[in-house]
């Protein structure tokens, strides 16, 4: 099985109205833990939908136009994300996605492939969330309990005596804490 730990980072928060800016990826092993590929990119956008931005969603990720205008097409990112995947057998049944926040990189993923695409592909369908695997970690264990002590991967990273995530939130910062807190939380079976 594989966890393609997934990340985005957009101009804002409604995938309606505001654009994909950044995606990253790591394909690990869910057993051992072994990350098999990374990827990383900032996505060109045009000045109009850069012009819609919304200013708190750029002071958290602190993007600039100048970082965005020299991005890849969002067709050759699309393009070497869909070979990544083929070549390393990323499929429905074999694959999961993991995020912090699924609702959101889930609805801006879907601006490199429509759910059509990701289905004629088959794809994961799945996409698992930390704070959820946090919820119920400590709820098991009897431990300080998720709605005392909050759940956000920064907090959760402080539960365990983690780091918190690396400044701006960059989607492969956002990959690289996600992995550690997850390490935390879940671990891997075969590498304990």
């Amino acid at each position: 099985m594989l966890c393609i730990f997934l990340d985005t980072e957009a101009n804002g928060l409604n995938p309606f109205r505001h654009q994909l800016l950044e995606i990253a990826i790591a394909i690990v092993d869910a057993e051992t833990g072994v990350c098999h590929e990374t990827f990383e990119a900032v996505i060109q956008q045009p000045r109009s939908a850069w012009e819609n931005s919304d200013r708190e969603s750029l002071k958290v990720n602190g993007f600039t136009w100048e970082e965005i205008e020299k991005g890849r097409p969002i067709q050759e990112v699309a393009s070497i994300i869909e070979s990544t995947f083929a070549r390393r057998g990323v499929r429905r049944g074999e694959a999961v996605f993991v995020c912090q926040n699924p609702s959101f990189d889930r609805a801006f993923f879907s601006q490199l492939f429509s759910t059509e695409k990701q289905e004629s592909l088959k794809w994961p369908y799945h996409w698992l969330d930390l704070a959820s695997m946090y919820w119920c970690y400590a709820v098991h264990k009897k431990q300080a309990m998720p709605w005392v002590t909050g759940y956000s991967k920064d907090k959760i990273a402080t539960v365990f005596n983690l780091p918190s995530e690396q400044q701006p939130h960059r989607a492969m910062n956002g990959v690289q804490h996600l992995l550690l807190c997850y390490k935390a939380v879940v671990g891997f079976p075969l590498n304990p």
